[in-house]
């Protein structure tokens, strides 16, 4: 790949505490959707059955019902794209940190790539299957060969991705609707018995004999990797997240027409049932998750927000409480530790969002007493102690600062 030495854009060298809330955020709301996966009849298997068993709020509008259904919405794909806009975030920061050090670029990015690659390998094999990391570093090496480009091939990059993405989501959903209608299917008996009474060892080995499969949303959805990642550098550049009068601004626009054009569509999307599926998750979902960084942005701006210290300490331990809330779940739910799943099977759906709060609880409490004693999580900790660069002959360290996101 080659280097290129750029000037960095003029935008503040300091952390922006309103990233580390939106981080936090963005990292117990994929929980709000992967805790689903843990308590479900199959797990991570049951996610290419259909057979997450989600209910039918208009058939029954129990109150269960509807709390999950509400709980699902607000949750699904939203901030997942939240957490892809943010990294986008980050690999521009890093950017601009080599840039301002007259440093070439990428430089030493293809490393740390290659690093949180390795990361999301571990994490696939070791602990959930609907890993995030390992399309991110893949991602993440284009995008830094985009940002030693112009603007203009930027711009046409990210709408190019995000068109065809549109087109492939769109194409999909087509499908759905000529398709012959079916419900839900049952759940595998083997991957029930496998994650309610089999062994980590068996899991493993599961996950590896079907990685293809498991592995299929990141390749699907690469165009819309790509255009987000290159929507969180636009957005930095612009200043979205900086605290000052022109970027509150931009947090109101990004929440009106976020909210304002996406729920909506996201709603109907919801309604349409199952053969919507695909353009709620993968099309009206990165929109309100703009809406979700306005908002978030604007109540910040406005109000003294309790506990926004607490989630921003989630973000900033983001790599180590993501693998720590999946780690807590297999351990609550599957058969190598409590068997939540297969015990409180049936019992609706109370349980699971209480496992939700809780394990988010968890997550609030241990990373703001972890970083009164340490500068980093433990994960980013090893991270950087890896990745940090050698002094060089005069001295001189040849990197430094705290890793972002991305």
């Amino acid at each position: 790949m080659a280097h290129t030495t750029l000037v960095a854009p003029a935008v503040t060298a300091t952390r922006l505490p309103l990233l580390d809330v939106l981080r936090g955020a963005a990292i117990l709301g994929t929980l709000m959707t992967n805790v689903w996966i843990f308590a479900s009849p199959g797990s991570e298997w049951s996610v290419l059955q259909g057979g997450l068993g989600a209910p039918d709020p208009i058939a029954d509008p129990s109150a269960a019902n509807l709390a999950e259904t509400v709980f699902r919405f607000l949750a699904d794909g939203k901030f997942l794209s939240l957490l892809t806009i943010l990294f986008g975030v980050g690999l521009a920061i890093q950017y601009d940190s080599a840039a301002r050090r007259g440093e070439p670029w990428p430089g030493r990015y293809p490393r740390r790539a290659a690093f949180l690659f390795l990361e999301g390998t571990v994490h696939f094999v070791l602990v959930f299957a609907w890993d995030v990391l390992m399309g991110y570093a893949v991602t993440a090496l284009l995008v830094a060969w985009l940002l030693a480009r112009s603007e203009k091939v930027r711009r046409v990059a990210m709408w190019t991705a995000g068109g065809l993405h549109l087109a492939l989501v769109g194409l999909v959903t087509l499908g759905e609707l000529a398709g012959p209608a079916s419900g839900p299917k049952a759940p595998d008996p083997g991957a029930v018995r496998l994650y309610a009474h089999g062994s980590w060892s068996d899991q493993i080995a599961f996950r590896l004999d079907h990685a293809l499969a498991l592995r299929i949303e990141p390749v699907f959805s690469f165009g819309l990797l790509v255009f987000l990642f290159l929507l969180g550098i636009r957005l930095h550049r612009a200043g979205a997240f900086a605290p000052t009068a022109g970027g509150h601004r931009i947090r109101v626009r990004m929440g009106a027409w976020g909210l304002g054009v996406g729920l909506p569509l996201g709603i109907a999307s919801a309604l349409g049932g199952s053969d919507f599926f695909f353009l709620g998750r993968y099309g009206t979902a990165p929109l309100i998750a703009v809406g979700y960084i306005g908002l978030i942005g604007c109540v910040l701006d406005r109000f003294r927000v309790r506990g926004a210290d607490a989630l921003g300490s989630v973000g900033r331990t983001a790599l180590s409480c993501y693998v720590g809330q999946n780690l807590l779940c297999v351990l609550l739910c599957y058969g190598v530790g409590l068997g939540l799943a297969e015990r409180l099977g049936g019992s609706g759906p109370w349980w699971v969002m209480g496992l939700w709060a809780a394990v988010s609880l968890t997550l609030l409490a241990a990373s703001r007493l972890w970083l009164r004693r340490f500068e980093r999580g433990p994960l980013e900790a090893v991270q950087h102690r890896i990745l940090r660069r050698r002094p060089s002959a005069g001295g001189r360290p040849s990197a430094g600062g705290r890793p972002s996101a991305g």
